[in-house]
């Protein structure tokens, strides 16, 4: 859609606020690597003018977008940098949703604020439709939602008939931290024909676990998180796991993050599903299934290729 076709339009967040946008966003700022990658995804990076810290961090910039990596940062979610992001002129930011103040104070200023929030795979499809509107590029977003879709039906067809074996999801930052069912990792989890040990605890945010909470659960897979300080070797290497069945059996394995942390709700979410069914029923779906669909994504939708012999789920 070019500037002359666009019509005023009001979008609703994901914090419920009610946002106009007068014309086509020329000048978008992201403060959250999700919004970022999406907007990557929907082919917004010339339109960047400013994103959240540490992009030097994030695979993904540098595979598909890798001009965007010096551009200038706005701080974190836990320290944005408001003045920073007035300074760069935009037109549209794009914040995640516990950043209601800063908002606040953008708008006062005239610019048009989006609140995301895609804690779930619900939320995370929601926010795909929503950035699609606000930036013009509602066939992008379709077609990225259509290959969810896909996806998705490709995932309940693999486990129809599947066992379901027990996950322990171990966090990034301690071993002993774990996702509860209001998690997107649980859906991840749930997805992939597995069911996640800690699913009782409510909540949506890391839990803290004992090693005797641990050894009760008895799990049939630890899956490490992606970009954890830690390996499986460390894991297994603890005294206190050496009988858990999991650590027993060889099945302690650490999500990819070579392109982007895929057990996060962002776009590539989706390829976090089939890396871990792949890992739970090779029998249902192959490595080279896995590789196919991995190398399709990020073609189609990120514009780069993928060495496939990097794509592995042991």
């Amino acid at each position: 859609m070019k500037s002359t076709e666009w019509e005023r339009i009001i979008v609703t967040d994901q914090a419920g606020r009610d946002v106009t946008i007068s014309e086509r966003p020329q000048r978008i700022a992201s403060g959250y690597y999700i919004s970022t990658s999406l907007l990557l995804a929907l082919g917004c990076q010339n339109r960047l003018v400013g994103i959240e810290a540490k992009a030097e961090e994030r695979n993904i910039y540098a595979l598909a977008a890798p001009e965007i990596i010096d551009l200038p940062n706005m701080g974190s979610a836990k320290d944005f940098n408001l003045e920073a992001c007035i300074a760069l002129k935009p037109d549209l930011v794009i914040l995640p949703k516990k950043l209601q103040e800063p908002a606040k104070a953008l708008e006062e200023l005239g610019i048009s604020v989006l609140l995301i929030n895609p804690e779930s795979d619900a939320l995370l499809q929601e926010a795909i439709r929503l950035l699609g509107s606000a930036v013009g590029e509602e066939e992008k977003s379709e077609a990225l939602l259509e290959c969810y879709e896909e996806t998705n039906e490709k995932l309940a067809a693999s486990i129809k008939n599947a066992d379901t074996p027990s996950i322990y999801l171990a966090g990034n930052s301690d071993m002993l931290r774990t996702c509860p069912g209001g998690m997107y990792q649980n859906t991840l989890i749930k997805s992939a024909g597995g069911r996640n040990v800690a699913e009782a605890i409510e909540g949506d945010s890391w839990a803290g676990i004992s090693y005797e909470q641990l050894l009760n659960w008895n799990p049939d897979y630890i899956i490490i998180a992606a970009e954890a300080s830690y390996t499986a070797e460390d894991l297994r290497s603890v005294p206190e796991l050496a009988n858990l069945k999991a650590v027993k059996e060889n099945h302690v394995l650490t999500m990819p993050s070579d392109f982007e942390a895929w057990d996060a709700p962002a776009p590539s979410g989706i390829l976090g599903k089939l890396w871990l069914l792949a890992a739970l029923h090779p029998e249902a779906y192959s490595l080279e299934e896995f590789q196919e669909d991995v190398s399709d994504f990020y073609d189609r939708f990120y514009g780069f290729t993928v060495d496939k012999e990097l794509l592995t789920v042991s």
